[in-house]
Parts: C-alpha cells; sequence; structure tokens
C-alpha cells in the first residue's frame, strides 16, 4: 500500500469530517484567497509561487511536462510583525489587509480560504492550528511546529479537516528526483536497504572559534565576538519591529540584534532547534520518502517513527542551554516492517559525514546501504566499476505537477492529496525533533511514539513540550 492509499484509507474509514472554507467554486479557474502570515524571507518564494504580479517574478517557464499552469491566487490579508517587510509586500499587493498579530488575522476569516505560515519556527504550531481550526487550507514552512507535542497536535487536529488541503514546506518532495531514486531502488539492484546516511555540510551554530570563523562567519559573530551566549547588554527594539509579537509564545527577553532576522534566531533554543529540523525536514524526506518504513499500531493504522535514537556532537558534546550545535550526528533506528529490513538512519551535520565519504559524493546528499552495494543521492550506483552496465528503469511513477500547485489543486477539489500532507510531515517532523531531544536530553532514547515519551528519560520531557506558554499565547493550542 502507498503512503497516499494509506492516508486515504484512514480518511474513509471514519476520521472526523468537517466543512472546509467554501470556494466560489470548484475547478481551477477559480482562485483561493491567501492570507500569508510572514510576508518576508522564506514567504517571498510563497510569494512568487502562488501568484503573478509584475516585478515578483512567477510564472517561470518550466521544462517538467508534468507541471500545470503557475497558480496566480487572490492576496488578500498580509502580517508580519516586521513593519519593513509588510509594507514590502504590500506594494506588490495593495488590495491586502495589512496585520501585524497572527492572532487578529482570524478575527476577519471570512476574508481568506487559505493560510500560508511562514514565520519563525516558535511560531509555526499556532498559525496552523488556528488557520484548521477556522477551516482554512494551510501551507505551512518546515519544520511543520517548534518541538513534538505541537506536531503531534498539528497532525492530529488536521485529521480531523480531511477535506483540508495541508502541505509543508519542503519543496524537494514534489521533485522529480525523489521519484527517480525509488524507481532504482524498486529494481532490486542494491538489494534491501538496511542502512542509510544523510548529510548536510551546513556549519550554523555553537562550535569552536575556529570553525565558526571559518564556516559561520557572518552569522555566528556579532560586531567581532563569536555568539557564544546572550549577550549581556539590552538594545533598543527597532521602531519598525513589534518584538513582543516576534516572542509569541516563547519566553520574555530583552530583544538584541543576534536574534532576528533569520537566520539569526533559528539556532536559539526558545526559537528553534538549528540545522536538525531545518535542513532535515528537507534532507532526511528522502529516505522517508522512497523506503517504506511505516508500520501497523494497535488501532489498525500506520505510524513512521523510530523506536530509538541517540545523538552526539563532537564540537558541543554537553548540550548548551541556549544554541543549538552547529555539528551533530543522530542516528535513529525503525524496526523492520514487511519487505523492509531493520534500518539503521544517520543524519550528520556540519563536520560530520558518512563513512566512505569523498567530496566528490557532495557537501549535502545522501546514500544508501544495500546488500549489493550502495546508491548516492544523485542517482549513481556504487561501486562503479560494479555497476557500469546498470540501465536505468524508466519513469513509472508519476511526477508532481510541482509543490504548491499540489496544494493548490487540492484546495480546489482537483487532484490527489499533497504529497507532504500533515499526515505524512507530521510524522517525519516528529522524528527530526527526536534528534535534538537526544542530543540535549544526552542519552540514547527509546521512544513510544504513542504516548510521546522517552521511556527511559523523564529528562527529555521539557525538551517535547514546552512547559510555559506565555500569556496570551497559553490559551490557543488545545490538546
Amino acid at each position: 500500500m502507498t503512503r497516499r492509499q494509506f492516508v486515504a484509507r484512514t480518511f474513509a474509514a471514519g476520521v472526523i469530517s468537517a466543512a472546509p472554507a467554501i470556494l466560489r467554486g470548484q475547478n481551477l479557474n477559480n482562485k483561493l484567497n491567501i492570507a500569508f502570515i510572514a510576508c518576508g524571507g522564506r514567504a517571498n518564494a510563497s510569494l512568487n509561487e502562488l501568484t503573478i504580479v509584475p516585478g515578483r517574478g512567477g510564472a517561470k517557464k518550466t521544462t517538467n511536462p508534468a507541471e500545470g499552469p503557475h497558480p496566480d491566487e487572490n492576496v488578500t490579508v498580509l502580517c508580519d510583525v516586521n513593519q519593513i517587510a509588510l509594507d514590502s509586500a504590500s506594494q506588490h499587493y495593495p488590495q491586502a489587509k495589512k496585520l501585524r498579530d497572527l492572532r487578529r488575522v482570524f478575527d476577519g476569516s471570512n476574508d481568506f480560504d487559505a493560510v500560508v505560515v511562514s514565520t519563525a519556527e516558535h511560531t509555526h504550531a499556532f498559525a496552523t492550528y488556528l488557520a484548521l481550526t477556522h477551516g482554512k487550507h494551510v501551507y505551512c514552512e518546515k519544520p511543520l511546529a517548534y518541538n513534538i507535542w505541537e506536531t503531534r497536535l498539528i497532525r492530529e487536529t488536521a485529521a480531523k479537516y480531511p477535506k483540508l488541503s495541508t502541505q509543508m514546506g519542503n519543496q524537494g518532495h514534489a521533485s522529480p528526483e525523489r521519484r527517480k531514486i525509488k524507481e532504482i531502488l524498486n529494481t532490486g539492484v542494491i538489494g534491501p536497504v538496511h542502512e542509510v546516511h544523510v548529510w548536510a555540510d551546513r556549519a550554523w551554530g555553537l562550535q569552536d572559534a575556529a570553525s565558526a570563523e571559518k564556516f559561520d562567519k557572518p552569522h555566528g559573530f556579532y560586531n567581532g565576538i563569536q555568539i557564544v551566549d546572550r549577550f549581556k547588554e539590552e538594545m533598543p527594539i527597532p521602531s519598525t519591529m513589534h518584538w513582543d509579537l516576534w516572542l509569541g509564545p516563547a519566553p520574555e527577553r530583552p530583544y538584541h540584534a543576534t536574534y532576528f532576522p533569520g537566520p539569526r534566531w533559528y539556532r536559539w533554543w526558545d526559537f528553534g532547534n538549528g540545522t536538525m529540523s531545518d535542513l532535515g525536514s528537507h534532507d532526511n524526506d528522502v529516505p522517508f520518502t522512497v523506503l517504506d518504513l511505516w508500520r501497523p499500531d494497535a488501532k489498525g493504522g500506520k505510524v513512521l517513527a523510530p523506536i530509538s535514537v541517540e545523538s552526539v556532537s563532537p564540537n558541543v558534546p554537553k548540550a548548551h542551554r541556549e544554541l543549538a550545535p552547529a555539528t551533530l550526528m543522530a542516528t535513529f533506528h525503525f524496526a523492520a516492517v514487511g519487505a523492509q529490513s531493520a534500518l539503521k538512519l544517520v543524519w550528520h551535520q556540519g563536520d560530520s559525514k558518512p563513512p566512505g565519504w569523498m567530496p566528490a559524493w557532495g557537501g549535502r546528499s545522501s546514500v544508501f546501504i544495500g546488500e549489493k552495494g550502495m546508491l548516492l543521492g544523485n542517482g549513481k550506483l556504487l561501486p562503479e566499476e560494479k555497476f557500469k552496465d546498470f540501465q536505468m528503469p524508466p519513469e513509472t511513477l508519476p511526477r508532481s505537477p510541482g509543490h504548491w500547485v499540489e496544494w493548490v489543486n487540492f484546495a480546489k477539489g482537483n487532484g490527489p492529496l499533497p504529497g507532504s500532507n500533515f499526515q505524512y510531515s507530521g510524522w517525519t517532523t516528529e522524528t527530526n525533533h527526536l534528534g535534538n531531544v537526544a542530543y540535549r536530553a544526552g542519552k540514547k532514547l527509546d521512544w513510544d511514539y504513542q504516548t510521546l515519551r522517552a521511556t527511559n528519560a523523564p529528562e527529555a520531557a521539557p525538551f517535547i513540550k514546552r512547559p510555559v506558554y506565555r500569556r496570551g499565547w497559553d490559551d490557543i493550542l488545545k490538546a
């Protein structure tokens, strides 16, 4: 059974159904009215992919025959805590209502059918949860939520609204390269896969001074001083920045330029989870997509969850209370299921590399290790001499019309579920977050996905769920 068939069967079996936002029709000629919660940074990519506006790009030429026409939807709401980003976006979409507080967006929920969430990581779940419970289609940037508990809440909430279109912003999930890797593996050329290594050489975060100077100088220093903890001085809040709204549910702290804008914030534990949850959402998606790691649960459904995880950082052996590490190696173990043997999945970031790595493998890729050989993420089989006569298989898997197009089509009642819908990306996001939880707990975790608990490490609990949300944000997410 494919993932898509599984999700469809699960919905049909009796998940709670609720009405989505009512569109003006059910064909591709109708336009979605979209609220953009955050309209700078990553939101610019979505604005370009979802609209055609002179001066903003869009309507790009493509060589992918599977892609449909470029979406051209309506932008009816723009919300951002940064006045500069808000005003800049408003120049291209002058008809859109302008707001600063994401909570107030839903006071006028009749103004839009769908929501694009591109805020900093620590507020993803709040905008997404409010959108779902107001019957809105949701596109949320990765990672889906700030921690495991929030991610589970989003996935389970989305399951109550199966007619809503949901998609997490890991764009590579829709790529033809993912399909090609699966088609090669399906030939059995390397045999059953028992180990996968995924690596990304981005070295942003806490590390020794020499490494920071070499790999993270634009982001890891402030006025020539390496960022290794909070700076003691309190800086005046810029007049264009609504700092209290940006903090949202996170613990209150004085403004400082080392927190904002991105990618500065993503390395601070209060706001993000470093490279593990950022690039892990993109790159670990390769094995999650091309291997069948789903296993049955006691209720007749299926889950995508590891049974254990262990994480180490050679540069920062003991987790810092404030900052995520630049270098990390996380090892996940998945149970054998069906034709898929027990799998060891190893994530490497920063200086960490898989055994046998060489520069020709690239700074950011993956390698599948089977009983008969290896397959690199670029489609090359190893050892090359052994597989020199291998003929690439024909295309047998359907290609995607495009990551954003999938989301738009399903929202309009056309086409299958988006590939990275929350019933899939919720599970993969939980797994990525577990890599950081194990590191911060300082031990190998035995994971009970049903109770969201590391059975051998009660000390991991504060990293699974934020212990306290700030007042004004503490009554939004309902378990």
